[in-house]
């Protein structure tokens, strides 16, 4: 887990940052509707996994900026970023009605991503997930989907005044709305190290890499 250190007096971002650790702590989340009508019909016609494809281009939008790789040193007072972030997504279990959270490492070989992936769901379906214990999992970012509802509006809460920075990124049902096929996205972020437009930035590098994923 490298971190890259950031110097706050040279922080691009410096005003914004001191304004919302001293003044007012909070974070915020954003929805938005994604157009995945290619995108599904993509995977269908590949024969693979729509939830992993979306994962994927999560992940690699998550890491495409620094902003959405950022960390407070909490002992030592320091802002960073990390060099690259994994994903900590979940596994629904049927019977029991429960999640499992497993941590796939990212990989920019989509081939790569999607077999990892793939096993990590494999063996916490199978009840034999086991993460690393001499892993560090504070690099990895969270990403859960919702397959069971189309929502429009999704809120995610937590303590203000802890400046945790990564997204957090919730994902449900696509459903049809004027013969598209429209899916939710939502994404929690800390004001102190993103603001509206990195949050639209998100939308739109989503958008702009299933363009690239489809070949389009």
């Amino acid at each position: 887990m490298k971190i890259k250190a950031i110097n706050i007096e040279q922080y691009y971002r410096k005003e914004s940052f001191d304004r919302f650790t001293k003044d007012f702590m909070c974070s915020f989340e954003m929805t938005g509707r994604i157009d995945v009508t290619k995108f599904v019909e993509y995977s269908k016609n590949n024969k693979t996994k729509f939830y992993i494809n979306c994962l994927y281009i999560i992940a690699k939008v998550v890491n495409s900026r620094d902003d959405y790789k950022m960390i407070y040193d909490y002992k030592n007072k320091k802002l960073g970023v990390f060099e690259e972030v994994g994903v900590t997504h979940y596994v629904f279990d049927e019977i029991k009605e429960t999640c499992t959270p497993v941590h796939t490492k990212f990989d920019i070989n989509y081939a790569n991503f999607y077999k990892n992936v793939s096993l990590d769901i494999q063996l916490a379906k199978e009840h034999k997930y086991k993460p690393n214990k001499k892993e560090d999992y504070s690099s990895y970012f969270d990403a859960s989907f919702m397959p069971w509802f189309s929502y429009d509006g999704f809120s995610l809460e937590l303590p203000d005044g802890y400046l945790y920075f990564l997204p957090i990124i919730n994902w449900g049902k696509y459903r049809e709305e004027n013969g598209k096929l429209m899916m939710p996205v939502s994404i929690r972020l800390n004001r102190a190290a993103a603001d509206g437009y990195l949050a639209c930035k998100f939308f739109l590098l989503i958008e702009q890499e299933i363009l690239k994923f489809i070949g389009q």
